[in-house]
Order: structure tokens, then sequence, then C-alpha cells
């Protein structure tokens, strides 16, 4: 065989490799490529949820998910609301005055937009253990007589009202968060998302 005649056949051999070779990479590649982009589920959990508080009843606590967070929506009753001034003395920070843990418009003695609906990421500002439920008052709780309900952190024993306003001489630093949210109608809400849209 001549040096012409084979030279021809190599190229071709070596041109199908080649090519061969630069698909198998772009398929070996392509699953590493599009890990570098976030899938839908992982869109989906930054995204606002919706919410239907229509059955929600006075007393009654709904969890939801955001974010990979637990956010708590509470629909307080007369007395719950009550207890809110009852406990001001008790508190680090009664006033809301750390402005990054509410919106401008939760900054208030309710620490929401309509007073009997509280909605809270259910995360201790101390460490980000969640804490558990404790809305009854007095003894039922667990919590002694004094206690007027809320939320406690058995962590390290961070306790925070009705309102997730944190008490005196506990770990946990500041009141629980208030994530922007807004009122879609009477029934339901959006956790995620505020009247201007900011999320």
């Amino acid at each position: 065989m001549s040096e012409e005649g084979v030279n021809p056949r190599r190229r071709r051999l070596l041109a199908i490799t080649s090519g061969l070779g630069v698909i198998g990479t772009a398929f070996a590649v392509t699953p590493f490529v599009l890990s570098m982009f976030p899938s839908a589920r992982a869109k989906a959990a930054g995204a606002p949820v919706e919410v239907d508080i229509s059955k929600l009843e006075p007393g009654q606590l709904l969890t939801v998910e955001w974010r990979g967070k637990p956010v708590w929506i509470l629909r307080r009753t007369r007395a719950m609301l009550k207890s809110l001034t009852d406990v001001e003395k008790l508190l680090a920070d009664p006033k809301s005055g750390v402005a990054d843990q509410q919106p401008s418009y939760a900054q208030n003695d309710a620490r929401s937009i309509k007073p009997e609906i509280l909605v809270l990421v259910g995360i201790c500002t101390h460490l980000g253990c969640s804490p558990d439920k404790r809305l009854d008052a007095g003894i039922a709780s667990g919590l002694g007589d004094d206690w007027l309900g809320g939320f406690f952190c058995p962590c390290h024993g961070s306790k925070f009202d009705l309102a997730g306003r944190v008490y005196k001489n506990v770990p946990a630093p500041t009141n629980l968060v208030v994530p922007p949210h807004a009122y879609l109608s009477d029934r339901r809400i959006i956790i995620g998302a505020d009247q201007k849209g900011a999320a």
C-alpha cells in the first residue's frame, strides 16, 4: 500500500474519532454545566408563597415553608392581643426598634399589617433553632403561671411573646423576623413580597 493511499484513510479515521470525541465531551460536560444553573425547584424555593388563611380560626397557627424556612401565621384572639401590652416591661425590644427584623409596615405593637394576623419566620435569632409554640397562657404552657403565651426555644431558653418580640435576659439577641408579606384579599396573603413587590 502506498503512503498516499493510507493518509486519506487515516485522516478520515482521525476526523471521525475526533468528532466522536467532541460529541462525547459535550455529553459529559452538559450535566456539569446544567448543574450550575438553579433548578425549577430551587427557583421555587425562593419564590413568594400564596397562603389561604380563610379557615384559620382564632388562636390557630398555620405553618408554611418559604425559602426553606418555616413561616408561622397566627390568628390571634382578643386575649392574645391584650397580652402584647401586658408583657412589654419584660421584653428587650418591645417597640421593634431593630429595623431589619420586620418591614416598616409591621413596625408596630402587633408587628403585623392586621393586628389579628401575625406572620413570623419560625427561626430563633440566637442559633437558628425552631422554637416551640407555647401559645397557651399559664400552667398549660409548661412555662409557669405568669406565662402569657408565645414561643419558647428549648435549645437555650430564649422566649418570645405573641408578636415574636424577645424577652430580656435570654440568649436570642433580637425579635423573630417578620417576612415581607401582603394581603391579596381577606382570604389570601402572599409571603415573600409586599405591596411594592419587594422580596
